[in-house]
């Protein structure tokens, strides 16, 4: 009996197999929801700033993120040659574009087993953001100013509802887990950002005394050799804090989502958790990011066979395949552009209409893709928080901060519990 019950008790230990519920949990309506919303409104705010149409275009489409991810030194004489023309696009269209592009080559890569390429990718894509923040600031400002509260308040709901989960098994609802987020925005917002002003503060210091060292009669030169020490542990701190709230910034938004933790305390531990169990972190993530590229291609294959079997019975109906008025008013599917695209153009307003109709129910199915990937993501980070929480401070996995503010009595409770204080009739007594 002991021989059987070993094999049993040493799969119990093993933590990295309960990552395979993120699925499950990422999937639930409520984090879909809010993932989605977060979405749009983030979208629409783009959208809205894109009348600008700031990014620099050539008559052949290439655009300057094009020309700085191949020659960066060659992206100022490009604007000056086409900046007078009218085919100017949005930053936020050519950001998204170009990052749709890249994510998708990334989990090809991931798939074929080419790390390679998967770093690439990602080096790619915050290489883009690099030349958006040096040639669009202010847009980049005003978008960041918009973008981070409204992930802050979906990122913490999210984490919040996959805690409860995993935790206690419980199926949360929408309003409990937003009030959770909006009364702790302030930590929310502040934890990743207090590492990043730590870094610009130290990083000034370290400027200042560069500065100063041109100060001339070599006065300056003796300050900066003087000072020299101070400068170097500055730079031990920007590394390690850049290093650690790099790699810990998962980990921040379920801190505050299973612990109710403040802004320092969630710092503390996500730091904490990276430098002191680093391997064990870096296997757990690796195990999520696998499985979440399975889960992802099958959300979207489940949602390119919708659209495919539907587009397919409409063509049916309109005149088999050699009808043309399906093909204007909506392009086939494919599972790499579920979107589609044509080249036929419409010729009647009815039919532009028809195809805007069309082209927004097909954004929502997008959409809805894309927000499963934002669940997953908030929700893989808050189980391998718990996962980690338990290795090094030996908390159990059911042990989650509970608020009493939170909770929200859904309608069927109501019954039940209406049904419950309601005292049962007494039986009569038979007649003898």
């Amino acid at each position: 009996m002991n021989g059987e019950e070993q094999p049993s008790q040493f799969f119990e230990k093993l933590l990295f197999p309960k990552i395979f519920q993120t699925f499950r949990i990422a999937i639930h309506p409520p984090s879909w929801i809010i993932a989605f919303s977060a979405l749009a409104v983030i979208c629409l705010a783009g959208w809205i700033l894109d009348f600008s149409n700031t990014v620099v275009t050539s008559p052949d489409e290439t655009t300057e993120l094009q020309i700085y991810m191949t020659n960066p030194d060659y992206v100022g004489t490009f604007i000056e040659n086409y900046e007078e023309t009218d085919q100017n696009k949005g930053v936020f269209s050519t950001l998204l574009n170009f990052g749709a592009a890249r994510f998708k080559d990334a989990v090809s890569s991931l798939f074929a087993s080419n790390l390679t390429g998967v770093a690439r990718n990602i080096a790619d894509y915050f290489k883009a953001v690099e030349w958006a923040l040096r040639y669009h600031f202010f847009y980049c400002i005003i978008f960041l100013l918009i973008e981070i509260p409204v992930l802050c308040i979906a990122g913490g709901s999210i984490c919040r509802i996959a805690a409860l989960q995993f935790a206690q098994g419980e199926k949360p609802g929408l309003l409990g887990p937003l009030r959770f987020s909006t009364k702790r925005f302030l930590s929310l917002i502040s934890a990743p950002l207090f590492p990043l002003g730590i870094i610009i503060v130290a990083g000034l210091c370290i400027s200042l005394l560069g500065l100063i060292g041109r100060i001339p009669w070599g006065i300056g030169e003796l300050i900066m050799g003087v000072f020299m020490l101070l400068a170097l542990i500055a730079g031990i701190l920007i590394t390690g804090l850049l290093i650690g709230a790099a790699a810990g910034f998962n980990l921040m938004f379920p801190a505050i989502a299973y612990d109710g933790s403040d802004c320092l305390d969630a710092i503390s531990r996500s730091l904490s958790y990276v430098y002191n169990r680093p391997w064990r972190m870096g296997f757990y993530t690796a195990v999520a990011a696998v499985y979440g590229a399975i889960c992802y291609t099958f959300v979207r294959f489940f949602a390119f066979i919708l659209l495919l079997v539907t587009y397919r019975f409409l063509q049916f109906g309109n005149g088999g395949k050699n009808a043309d008025t399906l093909t204007v008013l909506w392009p086939e599917p494919s599972f790499v552009s579920l979107l589609g695209s044509s080249d036929l153009a419409v010729t009647h307003w009815t039919q532009s209409v028809a195809a805007f109709l069309i082209w927004l129910l097909l954004l929502v199915i997008v959409g809805l893709v894309i927000s499963f990937v934002v669940s997953f993501y908030f929700s893989a980070n808050t189980i391998i928080y718990s996962l980690l929480r338990n290795k090094m401070d030996n908390v159990a996995l059911e042990d989650i901060y509970s608020d009493l503010d939170e909770t929200v009595i859904e309608p069927t409770d109501v019954e039940s519990e209406s049904k419950k204080s309601k005292p049962e009739p007494k039986s009569k007594k038979k007649k003898e």
